[in-house]
């Protein structure tokens, strides 16, 4: 089958954790080893400016796997269930004759303290799912693997009170690379040949904690990584969330930015790199399956994360109640054979909400009301009129849990970001607030909430907000009749 009569195209979404958007080559970052997703975006589209629904793990994946945003599926912070009767976009790809499966976490709910995340009716026929590669994990499909591949590697590291021997394992026996061989063996083996199929590699890396094997952290060198990106005195200007969170990350629960070294805190950009080098790595085992199996042509692939990390800039660490780009922005790379112009590089405003509606849109399915996102396709084709020129992001709470809780908007209109830190009643903090000019001010170092001569574009942008939201409220349920 020619790509250009692809009805029903096979869909595979190769996901990382906690991965900014400069932390691929293409995205402009020299200093950083990615030439299989370089190449990947050079064969695509690489999409500038996707802005995740939430910084952090749970609510910004419920926003994926639903098409919608926070307030819409209620998954609002890490630790919180998603509502039994949402839907998920790859049941309704699997009720339409998709081949689903899943490697990897998902993280739609609770985890913690051996809990096993609630599982939906998500469509996966497949499901080789561990919701981290750490002991304690309610489940772990990669432990089982590692105990039957490399059984001294494993009873060795189940010995050890130091859990970072998992993120140091030797490259053949890592977690990063259990993905990319678990990726193939669906590949080759395991999809049900006479079907199209929809299958998600979700990475657990480049998160925390910041290890790599050895080979690969010999691939950098701190002096010439690019230092975090900062000024002094910029937290003075700053809402004072990013004060306590520089001192202690994840509401104390984590270091913060203060504990660190300068040389550990460049040890921790190291690793990061080389983390996202190994899964590089294994994306071009993966890319280098389809070509051999023959289904390159007949494969959308997607490439992305669920959010960034602040590694040091802005004087944060991790993530939490963040809306800065390296925290919400992330790589977006999509080859679509016979649709999507090679090399090209969109500089819309497009979101994580946008992909459920353009894997159904591939698969020539309809794309159900509650869904609030818009496909991608036209985007991928160069067609742009009509495109909203705005994305969306809520933290409510969302991560550590601090005293007073925080929540937070951020609206990105043009060129423009306003982020809303909400005060009374939503919580006790003071109400205040960030705007960056990112035309003038791409790293959003100077917060112009304040200035007196931003103040009527700093009204105007909470205006926009208020009619944003009410756009983006769930009307979905139909209505009947007049009354």
């Amino acid at each position: 089958m020619k790509a250009a009569e692809m009805d029903r195209p096979n869909i595979l979404l190769i996901c990382t954790d906690q991965q900014r958007f400069d932390a691929v080559g293409a995205y402009g970052n020299s200093a950083i080893s990615t030439p299989n997703l370089d190449r990947l975006a050079g064969q695509g589209v690489l999409f500038e400016n996707c802005y995740v629904q939430n910084p952090v793990c749970g609510p910004s994946r419920a926003s994926l796997m639903t098409g919608r945003y926070v307030p819409s599926h209620g998954l609002h912070a890490n630790g919180v269930d998603l509502a039994r009767h949402e839907e998920l976009f790859s049941k309704r790809l699997a009720d339409a004759g998709y081949d689903c499966g899943l490697v990897g976490k998902l993280h739609l709910g609770s985890c913690r303290h051996g809990r096993i995340e609630p599982r939906l009716d998500d469509g996966f026929r497949v499901f080789r799912w561990s919701h981290e590669p750490y002991p304690g994990s309610s489940e772990n499909a990669y432990h089982r693997w590692l105990r039957a591949r490399y059984p001294e590697l494993y009873a060795s590291a189940m010995n050890s009170r130091d859990r970072s021997v998992w993120d140091t394992m030797p490259t053949e026996a890592h977690y990063t690379h259990w993905i990319g061989e678990e990726t193939i063996d669906f590949l080759r083996t395991s999809r049900r040949a006479d079907q199209p199929f929809f299958f998600v590699a979700n990475f657990f890396d480049p998160h925390h904690g910041f290890g790599a094997p050895a080979e690969h952290l010999n691939r950098y060198d701190v002096a010439d990584l690019p230092a975090p990106v900062t000024r002094d005195g910029e937290l003075e200007a700053k809402p004072p969330i990013f004060t306590e969170a520089s001192k202690e990350s994840y509401a104390g629960a984590a270091r913060g930015y203060v504990d660190y070294s300068e040389s550990e805190l460049m040890e921790v950009r190291r690793a990061y790199y080389a983390m996202v080098s190994m899964v590089d790595d294994e994306v071009g085992r993966i890319l280098g399956t389809l070509e051999e199996s023959g289904l390159a042509e007949d494969t959308i692939v997607v490439f992305t994360s669920d959010h960034g990390e602040m590694l040091g800039d802005h004087q944060l660490m991790l993530k939490g109640p963040f809306m800065y780009d390296c925290a919400v922005r992330v790589p977006l790379i999509v080859r679509w054979p016979g649709t999507a112009g090679a090399g090209t590089r969109p500089s819309e405003l497009v979101q994580w909400i946008d992909l459920a509606p353009t894997f159904l849109a591939a698969a020539g399915l309809d794309v159900p009301e509650t869904m609030q996102g818009q496909s991608l396709a036209g985007l991928t084709r160069g067609e742009a009129a009509g495109w909203r020129d705005w994305a969306l992001c809520h933290y409510r709470e969302s991560g550590g849990q601090y005293d007073p809780p925080v929540h937070v908007t951020m609206l990105r209109h043009e060129s423009w970001k306003l982020v809303v830190h909400h005060g009374e009643p939503a919580s006790s903090r003071e109400r205040t607030g960030e705007l960056y000019d990112l035309a003038a001010d791409p790293d959003e170092l100077v917060n112009l909430w304040a200035e007196p001569g931003y103040s009527g574009r700093r009204t105007a942008l909470q205006e926009k907000l208020i009619d944003v939201m009410v756009a983006t409220e769930d009307r979905s349920n139909p209505r009947m009749a007049d009354w």
